[in-house]
């Protein structure tokens, strides 16, 4: 029999560990939270200093028989959950669920499950620390007060079934204030001037004039001066020093040097992972999750840049045999994020000289990219040399600026650089000619002049949020922690507040003025704004809650308060503060703001007037209705029923027109006939739908009924039949008696009703008309199952 339990919270850190300890030792899983504020009610007594009331999680009642068979057999039970404070939380949930005691119970943590690191938990255990319980718990009270009060006032004022949470409400507030910011953002057009040179070698680079050009007449008249040169001069080589007059004023060649980035916290890995690998910060951390309990990275919910000096150790001998000597530096990073909670490491592998790890495609992404980042920051600087050249020639205004870039010495960069953050240069705001190779290149150098383009640019919107853009501005603000993040961004997805999509962008019309092997020419050209990928777009609701949230509790929905709130946790964590005082202080004037918003408020229409509708002089509104964003045609005076038509996915509330709104009545729209039978598109409570011979068609999803064609609709007719036509097994003349084949196996339908066909039938397709009337005959006279009703004992 096992002298000693251990218990962590998932069966793979379970067996990773089990596997380090002797069979003294036995190692269960409590599979996460075992117990939890009840289902039922509020379950927080308010009146009684906010003490809560847990339940026992009701699928966790099997896992705590089982875990109080095992304490009973042991001698010390060792609670081995998470070192933060939702492990420390399940450490004393399992504490008093399990009626376990102070003599006979050690609480150890580890950062990492490695032999090494569990035998060092083992040797020093502690008590649990319930500073860092009541931390937790202090959370999980305030928000279940938020919601608790919050969401019944939005059920009432806006929309049933909604809801509030105290970070989520403000993570939805940044997408919606973005998404404002871009609409209010005017966009502003000027010129870029770039040319392409020749030196006396005949090599080629590109130069650009770095101010901006106001508008085209500038642009052209520029242009045009340049042409000029060309047709003056149109054989002039720049190796005889004369000519169109171009030459290199100045050479600036100066040293640089770039340095790693420090190594991943929870944040930075979700926002790399984003970047460079595609991941969803959900997804980010369920795979971190699974390499750390197979005991190949250290923990992976941390806010600290710090590692430790094993860690230091390895590092520096693993860069010297691989790299060699001038490679290594020696780092130790600070943690500087707001609030930054327990010293744990940063995330790392937890052997060093593993470059890759066995798993599926992503888990060996996510530990290379965590392998490559921890090896780079103990690695030394980039050495570079970054060369800056003015070109200018007499009588031209404008200065070319050419700028080059070369590694002398490339560090770090051998084995990882951060990715840049793509959002950063949405459309082409940012168009900067980026670093080149240059030729050699001397003061006076004389240059032939080869080509040149002015074109016309745009300013950039705000970029939309990513989840890890999302994640990291959180961070800025002090909002949230590393536990927190991915849940908070996938719930605001799950409410329906917030949508993570791509945009295909819009076609946009520019200017561009090209000099070309002599000719100069303007062209309008087309380029796509706009595109983008996995952005986070709020919902009308998301609006819509936003907007009442900020009039009626702004205190809550303030970014510094949330910040604040966030500091009041630490301070509690670190034993500095009561719990329940913080809490007292947060729930008695936010209970006083809930009770004057019930009574004072008025109900949320969400209900824009966007003009009349000229065929009938009403009223068009948009709105949100039962199933979402509609327009309205009509106030029901005079016992004449609105018109409702859904709104389009990409369309919002706050932006729609009057024109587009009435263009969605247009539907049902006769697009023309097939085989003799009106051809019509339309669009109803599930999607847009083709309609033809009494028949409705589904389009497929995302389909525009407003802009299909009789061809198109033809083709999803002609593929509805032979979906039809493969189903059907027999046929009746005369009888609308049908055998067909179904989900669950062949069955008789008479259009209206179907009926089962017993197994005891071997094949279907032999059944007479006869058989098949007393088939369907006998399955109408059996009763429903599903009226069947259990009776109360």
């Amino acid at each position: 029999m096992a002298k000693n339990l251990v218990i962590v919270e998932s069966p793979a850190k379970a067996k990773t560990i089990e596997g380090f300890l002797g069979k003294d030792f036995v190692v269960k899983s409590s599979f996460g939270h075992v117990r939890d504020l009840s289902e039922k009610g509020l379950s927080v007594k308010i009146d009684d200093n906010f003490q809560p009331i847990y339940e026992i999680s009701p699928d966790k009642k099997k896992v705590i028989e089982e875990l109080k068979k095992n304490v009973q057999k042991a001698d010390i039970v060792w609670l081995a959950s998470d070192e933060d404070r939702e492990g420390e939380a399940i450490a004393w949930h399992l504490y008093e669920t399990l009626n376990l005691s102070k003599k006979d119970t050690r609480r150890i943590v580890f950062n990492e499950i490695t032999p090494k690191a569990i035998q060092k938990a083992i040797e020093s255990p502690r008590q649990i620390d319930m500073d860092l319980v009541m931390a937790q718990q202090a959370r999980r009270i305030l928000d279940r007060l938020v919601g608790y009060e919050v969401s019944p006032l939005l059920w009432k004022k806006v929309k049933p079934n909604l809801s509030a949470g105290r970070v989520q409400s403000v993570a939805v507030r940044l997408i919606v204030e973005r998404e404002r910011e871009r609409a209010a953002t005017p966009v502003e057009s000027w010129f870029r001037l770039s040319a392409v040179f020749r030196n006396s070698q005949g090599k080629k680079f590109r130069a650009e004039v770095e101010e901006k050009i106001p508008d085209e007449a500038q642009a052209s008249r520029l242009m045009e001066s340049l042409s000029e040169r060309i047709a003056a001069f149109p054989e002039k080589s720049a190796s005889q020093g004369a000519g169109q007059g171009f030459t290199v004023e100045t050479l600036e060649v100066k040293p640089a040097r770039r340095s790693p980035a420090p190594p991943f916290t929870t944040s930075t890995l979700q926002q790399e992972a984003s970047r460079r690998l595609g991941f969803s910060v959900t997804r980010t951390m369920r795979l971190a999750q699974q390499l750390y309990e197979e005991g190949k990275i250290t923990y992976m919910r941390t806010d600290s840049v710090n590692l430790s000096e094993d860690a230091l150790q390895a590092a520096e001998t693993f860069v010297r045999s691989a790299f060699g000597e001038k490679y290594h530096r020696r780092r130790q990073f600070t943690t500087r994020t707001k609030g930054a909670q327990e010293a744990h490491e940063a995330i790392r592998p937890t052997d060093i000289t593993v470059r890759q790890v066995e798993g599926d495609p992503a888990l060996r992404r996510l530990y290379q990219l965590i392998w490559q980042r921890t090896v780079a920051c103990q690695m030394a600087d980039a050495e570079l040399e970054k060369t800056r050249v003015v070109i200018g020639a007499p009588g031209f205004e404008k200065k070319f600026i050419a700028r080059g870039e070369a590694i002398r010495f490339d560090g770090f960069l051998k084995v990882y650089e951060e990715a840049r953050e793509e959002e950063d240069n949405e459309d082409s705001g940012d168009d900067s000619t980026p670093d080149q190779a240059l030729p050699l290149l001397q003061t006076g150098d004389p240059l032939q002049l080869e080509s040149a383009l002015a074109r016309q640019r745009f300013s950039s919107l705000p970029p939309r949020y990513t989840e890890a853009s999302l994640v990291r501005k959180l961070e800025e603000l002090g909002i949230g922690r590393p536990s927190t993040y991915a849940p908070t961004i996938n719930t605001i997805q799950q409410r329906g507040y917030v949508e993570k999509k791509d945009s295909e962008g819009v076609e946009r019309p520019y200017v561009a003025i090209e000099l070309k092997e002599g000719h100069l020419r303007r062209q309008e050209r087309i380029e796509i704004t706009g595109a983008e990928k996995g952005k986070l777009f709020p919902t009308d609701m998301g609006i819509l809650v936003t907007d009442f949230l900020m009039q009626n509790f702004p205190r809550i929905m303030d970014y510094g308060f949330t910040a604040e709130v966030e500091k009041e946790f630490d301070i509690i964590a670190e034993g500095r503060l009561e719990w329940t005082r913080m809490l007292d202080a947060f729930y008695r004037p936010f209970h006083d703001t809930v009770l004057a918003t019930e009574k004072n408020s008025q109900k949320v229409k969400g209900r824009r007037l966007l003009g009349t509708d000229p065929k009938t002089g009403q009223n068009v509104y948009a709105l949100i209705g039962r199933f979402g964003p509609v327009v309205q045609i009509g106030d029901g005076d005079h016992n004449e029923k609105p018109r409702f038509a859904p709104l389009k996915k990409d369309w919002r509330l706050e932006s729609v027109t009057l024109e587009q709104a009435l263009s969605l009545f247009e539907l049902p729209k006769i697009l023309g006939t097939h085989e003799g039978q009106e051809v019509a598109v339309g669009l109803g409570r599930f999607g847009p739908f083709v309609r033809w011979g009494g028949k409705f068609i589904s389009m497929p999803r995302g389909s525009d009924p407003h802009t299909c064609t009789l061809e198109q609709a033809i083709e999803l007719i002609r593929a509805k039949a032979d979906s039809e036509a493969s189903r059907v097994i027999k046929e009746f003349e005369g009888s609308p008696l049908r055998i067909l084949r179904g989900r669950f196996g062949p069955y008789i339908t008479d259009g209206k009703n179907n009926f089962k066909i017993p197994k005891t039938v071997s094949d279907p397709s032999a059944l007479s008309l006869n058989e098949v009337q007393a088939l369907a005959a006998e399955a109408s006279e059996r009763p429903a199952k599903s009226v069947r009703r259990r009776s109360k004992k």
